[in-house]
C-alpha cells in the first residue's frame, strides 16, 4: 500500500487555518502575516507538501532553489564587491546550474540569532548558503539544534555543530611565509585583519611558519589592515614611515597584497628585490597586476560543487561533515624565485 501524499488541506488542519489561508501562504500573499507563512511553510517541509509547485513559475523550471545570504559585514565577508566573493558566487552560480537549480540573493544581512532565524523561517529555498560566519558562530550553532537546510562558507571552529565549508586557511598561511623564509626573507609582516575567523587561522599559519624556520614571532610585524586596497596602502605607507625594518609581507587577501604593493613602489622600493610580498586568494586581476601577484590559490569552483551538494544531498539533514579545501601557493614575480 502506498503512503498517501500530503494535501493542502492536511497542511491547513495541521496549521489551524482555513485551506484558502493556507494556499495563500504558500503563494507569498501579503494577505498572510509573516508568523502564519512561517508556520505553514515549516509544517509543507516536513511533510514533503510539494508547494513550489503552487508558487509563481521562475521563467525557467528548476529542481530546486538555494538562497544566498550574507551576514552583516565584518572585515571582508558580507562585501559582494569584494573580488574574492564575486569568484566564489562564480563557483557556487556554475554549480547550481550544473544540478538545474536555481540561484536567489536573498536582502536579508543577519547580524544576531534573531536575524538568523528570520532568515531561514521566511526562506521557501531548498537551502541557504550563509557567505561568511562575522560573529555569528554561536548563533550558527543554535541554529542548528532545529534547522538543517543551511551551509556556512567559512572556518571550522572548535565545537561547532552545523557544516562549514571553507580553504584551508592555516596551511595556506604557513606555506605563504615558509616560501618567504626559504628565499632567505627574516623579518617578514603579516598585513590583513586581526579579527575574521579566516584570517586568524591565516595568520596562525604565519606564526607556526616562522617559529619552524627559527624565526621569532615580533608583534611589531603584525599589522592590520582591512580588505581593501586603500587600508593596506595607507599601513604599509605608516611602516615606512616610522621606520620598520622588513622585507617581506604574507597579505591575507589580493586585495590588501595589491595595496602593499602600490605603497612599497610608491615610496621607491623595488619589489621583489627590496620587499616580497605573497597575496591570498588568487583572484583573475593578481596575475595581470604589475609585478604579478605570488599568492594563495583558493578553488572557488570547487567550494561553489561542495556547498551545493551538501545542500541538495543532504536536505534537512544538517548539511552533512564540514570539509576542508586544499590551497596552493602560485609564484609569479612579486616573490621572486
Amino acid at each position: 500500500m502506498t503512503k498517501r501524499s500530503t494535501r493542502l488541506e492536511d497542511i491547513a488542519i495541521l496549521a489551524g487555518v482555513s485551506i484558502s489561508t493556507a494556499s495563500r501562504a504558500l503563494n507569498d500573499s501579503p494577505a498572510v502575516n509573516t508568523r502564519t507563512k512561517q508556520k505553514i511553510w515549516k509544517l509543507a517541509r516536513e511533510h514533503d507538501y510539494p508547494f513550489r509547485r503552487h508558487m509563481p513559475a521562475a521563467p525557467i523550471g528548476a529542481s530546486g532553489t538555494v538562497a544566498l545570504v550574507t551576514p552583516r559585514p565584518q572585515g571582508r565577508e558580507g562585501r559582494l564587491s569584494d573580488p574574492f566573493f564575486l569568484e566564489l558566487l562564480a563557483g557556487v552560480g556554475e554549480a547550481a546550474r550544473e544540478r538545474g537549480c536555481d540561484l536567489v540573493m536573498s536582502h536579508v544581512s543577519p547580524a544576531n540569532l534573531h536575524d538568523l532565524s528570520i532568515a531561514m523561517t521566511t526562506s521557501r529555498a531548498d537551502g541557504v548558503i550563509f557567505l561568511g560566519q562575522s560573529t555569528l558562530h554561536a548563533a550558527f550553532n543554535r541554529i542548528a539544534e532545529t534547522e538543517g537546510r543551511f551551509v556556512v562558507w567559512g572556518a571550522e571552529l572548535p565545537d561547532q555543530n552545523y557544516c562549514s565549508i571553507g580553504s584551508d586557511n592555516i596551511n595556506g598561511g604557513r606555506r605563504a611565509t615558509s616560501h618567504l623564509a626559504r628565499l632567505g626573507r627574516k623579518r617578514i609582516v603579516y598585513l590583513g585583519d586581526l579579527d575574521p575567523p579566516e584570517a586568524q587561522q591565516r595568520q596562525r599559519g604565519y606564526q607556526e611558519a616562522l617559529e619552524a624556520a627559527g624565526l621569532s614571532v615580533d608583534p611589531d610585524l603584525i599589522i592590520p589592515a582591512h580588505f581593501e586596497v586603500e587600508s593596506a596602502e595607507a599601513a604599509v605607507d605608516s611602516m615606512l614611515r616610522r621606520g620598520l625594518d622588513f622585507d617581506g609581507i604574507v597579505a591575507a587577501s589580493d586585495l590588501i597584497a595589491l595595496g602593499a604593493v602600490r605603497a612599497l613602489l610608491h615610496a621607491g622600493k623595488s619589489v621583489p628585490g627590496d620587499v616580497s610580498v605573497i597575496g591570498f586568494d588568487n583572484v583573475p586581476f593578481s596575475r595581470y597586476s604589475r609585478p604579478a601577484l605570488s599568492t594563495i590559490a583558493q578553488d572557488t569552483m570547487k567550494a561553489g560543487r561542495l556547498m551545493i551538494s551538501k545542500l541538495l544531498d543532504h536536505a534537512g539533514q544538517g548539511g552533512g561533515r564540514s570539509e576542508r579545501i586544499p590551497t596552493d601557493l602560485i609564484v609569479r614575480e612579486t616573490c621572486g624565485g
